[in-house]
């Protein structure tokens, strides 16, 4: 009896090892699993703090979305106002105007609409659009105009359009507006 009591206690030893054994294991494991939720933790943390950060931003944007609104507004107003004193000459011969376009201007635009202008004609800019063509049978390039007061630019721009084309020379002249 004394043997099988033996047998028992030495059986009872080896389950007690296996059990440390596996008590280790899982302290083993669990230290791991804690230290994966440690930096879970901080990884909460760090994305909370840059939530934050992002939600702060999007109160921001729909006060400058409508300040973005108006200024593209009053952008597209500039514009439009700024095109308002220009118009386009078709057809005009090239090399007609010599080197001094605006001079040019204000001696044809009287002779094409039949106005007399007061106070005279006055341009900010003058120029042809585009390079010149080398023969003369090609399309003339248009010349824009940039008057510096609205009112002469309004003054030649609305007989056009109710007499349609001026002539010059034979050839035909249209006028246009720059506004899209």
């Amino acid at each position: 009896m004394a043997d099988r009591i033996l047998q028992e206690i030495a059986a009872v030893g080896r389950r007690l090892e296996t059990m440390d054994s596996r008590i280790s294991e899982l302290t083993v494991a669990s230290s791991s699993i804690l230290a994966d939720i440690a930096g879970f933790r901080e990884t909460v943390h760090n994305l909370d703090q840059r939530l934050v950060v992002v939600e702060d931003h999007v109160v921001v944007l729909p006060g400058q979305e409508a300040e973005l609104r108006s200024l593209r507004a009053k952008v597209i107003d500039l514009k439009d106002r700024s095109r308002r004193d220009n118009i386009r000459l078709f057809g005009v011969p090239e090399h007609k105007e010599g080197s001094d376009v605006k001079t040019f201007l204000k001696n044809l635009l009287p002779e094409l609409t039949g106005l007399e202008y007061s106070p005279p004609l006055e341009f900010q800019r003058a120029h042809r659009i585009g390079p010149l063509h080398k023969a003369t049978s090609d399309k003339p390039q248009p010349i824009i105009v940039c008057f510096l007061r609205h009112e002469q630019a309004r003054q030649t721009i609305l007989p056009a359009k109710s007499q349609g084309p001026y002539s010059l020379e034979g050839h035909e002249i249209r006028v246009a507006t720059t506004n899209k």
